[in-house]
């Protein structure tokens, strides 16, 4: 049996195979091209035991390509893969080789390839994000003008109803006054976008059945849920409620040896986008739920806000774990008992 290593880049990829006591069988610097890389490795392909990519930011294309051919593809977790720091040479060529390496000894530390269609609709949710945050930047620019001008902030609601009319009633220098406007026109743009992508992304998901579960826990509405549901693909990849808030980035990372801590394990490893949503919905929570008021503020007394507010996003994201499990709607009991 032979094993692959792809090490791939941005312009380039270096393809490794080896053999079963890691001998370097071929080994060649590739542009990214697929149908260069297949040729390359179609001389290995019946005794090839699987292909192992990089998950880096650009592996769609390589790894759909792969399969499609009839490749058995693996994608490695790169964050959870530390190779010896004592070695006097590393390259691009010997880490092809450790990822072919690593997959022989049945230890390579993987990711989950979600199926393209999938994939799709969740990187459609990941570009609503960006634009909502680059809304929030010209909102925040609006307010500091505003603030300089006058002394006082506007509330962001107040800027989303800003037009050129109600700006030039605010009789600012000239100059002021087209920085507003420039503002506010991207503001409003960005808005018509994010509402477009937004009906777009409800359409996908509002009639699944775990879109219905998740919007019955307090906090999450309709587009943290959607987020959810797209950043997860199948809950069953997931060995238990613990693996699953690990994921979502909602439990402490640190190193402890006889009782003291020592440092801190891999912070990024796991999934932002399912941090942000576990926070924004402890967040709202708060507000909606007499419960998770309850749970916060206990935590809070101990510990302090931020703590007590990570605390209620592990709470919440170790119940959605057991309501996709399970197929049951929220129930607060349960949650905090």
């Amino acid at each position: 049996m032979n094993y692959s290593g792809i090490d791939l880049h941005s312009n380039n990829s270096v393809v490794s195979v080896i053999d079963e006591t890691d001998r370097v069988l071929a080994e060649k610097r590739l542009p990214n091209d697929l149908t260069r890389i297949l040729t390359f490795l179609a001389p290995w392909k019946a005794d090839l035991g699987g292909v192992v990519i990089e998950s880096t930011f650009n592996w769609y294309w390589l790894v759909d390509g792969l399969q499609s051919a009839g490749f058995v593809v693996h994608l490695a977790n790169t964050t959870a893969i530390k190779k010896y720091e004592g070695l006097k040479h590393s390259g691009d060529e010997t880490d092809a080789r450790y990822l072919a390496h690593l997959l022989r000894l049945g230890i390579l530390p993987t990711g989950t390839i979600l199926p393209k269609e999938q994939r799709e609709v969740r990187d459609l949710a990941r570009k609503r994000m960006q634009l909502v945050r680059s809304r929030t930047d010209h909102i925040l620019a609006v307010e500091n003008i505003t603030a300089r001008q006058f002394g006082a902030r506007i509330t962001s609601n107040q800027v989303k109803q800003l037009d050129d009319e109600a700006i030039s009633q605010m009789h600012l220098p000239d100059d002021v006054t087209l920085a507003l406007k420039a503002n506010v026109a991207v503001i409003a743009t960005l808005s018509t976008q994010i509402a477009i992508l937004e009906k777009r992304l409800l359409e996908k998901v509002k009639f699944r059945a775990d879109y219905n579960l998740l919007t019955s826990v307090p906090g999450i509405g309709q587009i943290l849920a959607t987020v959810i549901i797209l950043e997860i693909g199948m809950i069953g990849r997931f060995a238990s409620a613990g693996n699953f808030a690990s994921y979502a980035r909602c439990v402490d990372s640190q190193r402890i040896s006889n009782g003291r801590k020592k440092g801190e394990g891999n912070t990024k490893n796991g999934n932002p986008y399912l941090c942000w949503t576990f926070i924004e919905a402890a967040n709202h929570a708060i507000r909606l739920s007499a419960e998770a008021k309850s749970f916060y503020e206990r935590k809070n007394a101990k510990t302090g806000p931020v703590i007590a507010r990570k605390a209620l996003a592990h709470q919440l994201a170790r119940a959605c774990f057991h309501m996709l499990k399970e197929k049951k709607p929220f129930d607060v009991t349960r949650c905090f008992a």
